[in-house]
């Protein structure tokens, strides 16, 4: 493990996912810790998107963006609220200069599959349909997230293909949850990994899904046809059970003729970027700010 990374593990928070409240509770404290961050040169504005129910979001437009990601925080579908996510929703804005719609989707086990990916296609419809109220270019709109916001952005990206959604430029998928079956050998035998492990990653799974069997829009992995989809930034971490899921879904992407830019980060584990002095975790954060501006310039 990355020694700069493996100082932290001590005063790393709980995370007992068998009891989705404490979970969140513990979420909340470890993030109400941190440091506020600036936000010279960003306007932020909480919104409501009107669908049934409505959505909450946050949006962070930094000066002169013109494209906009659509962002879904990670919490293995049971954590995660557009506080405990706005660190990041302002360091991705800030480093790629594009608009943030932080997306507060419903959560498990209360509102299982699919509420959150019926969330999440609401919003990108409404940030098509108000791209001129936004200030961006509708061609130009990425969907992205960490862990399991970026399975519900992989599942979207299908969706809106399926469904001849909103066109999507983007996809940026960071240690994204892919795949329920958890047949890989990372998801086999990461039994002791920090922060995210076999049997976390197998509870969120049970919380996410109940007794609804998986289809590809929950699971994307599942998916027989991967043609089609927008350009994806994949990363996986080392030590992370999402590993062989991440770097398989990669290489079938670049199979089904899609342009993939893929990073397997050594010495990482689930989630590790939070640990920002590390000099991996800056450079991570540099690598997926930079793609997703390169992804969306003219």
């Amino acid at each position: 493990m990355d020694p700069e990374l493996e100082a932290f593990l001590p005063f790393l928070p709980p995370t007992d996912l068998a009891d989705p409240v404490a979970a969140r509770d513990d979420l909340a404290k470890f993030v109400a810790g941190v440091p506020p961050l600036q936000t010279d040169g960003l306007e932020i504005e909480d919104r409501v998107v009107p669908a049934d129910p409505d959505v909450p979001v946050r949006i962070y437009r930094p000066r002169d963006a013109q494209g906009a990601i659509v962002w879904f925080h990670g919490g293995g579908w049971i954590m995660g609220t557009l506080d405990t996510e706005h660190p990041w929703a302002i360091r991705i804005a800030d480093g790629s200069g594009q608009l943030v719609i932080s997306v507060a989707y419903r959560l498990a086990p209360e509102n299982r599959y699919p509420a959150a990916i019926n969330d999440a296609y609401a919003v990108l419809g409404w940030a098509f349909a108000h791209a001129a109220e936004l200030g961006i270019d509708p061609a130009r709109i990425a969907v992205g997230g960490h862990s399991a916001g970026g399975g519900i952005a992989a599942g979207l990206a299908l969706r809106a293909r399926d469904q001849q959604g909103p066109p999507i430029r983007f996809q940026l998928l960071h240690q994204p949850a892919l795949d329920d079956r958890q047949q890989s050998w990372s998801a086999r035998n990461f039994t002791d990994t920090p922060w995210f492990n076999r049997d976390k990653y197998a509870t969120a799974w049970r919380h996410y899904l109940g007794s609804t069997e998986a289809t590809p829009y929950a699971a994307p992995a599942r998916a027989d046809d991967l043609s089609g989809l927008p350009p994806a930034y994949v990363s996986a971490a080392e030590f992370c059970p999402n590993r062989d899921e991440n770097i398989a879904y990669a290489l079938r992407l670049l199979d089904s003729g899609v342009s993939v830019d893929l990073h397997q980060w050594a010495g990482t584990f689930h989630g590790s970027q939070a640990i920002v002095s590390a000099d991996v975790s800056q450079r991570q954060l540099a690598e997926l700010t930079g793609a997703l501006r390169r992804a969306l310039a003219e």
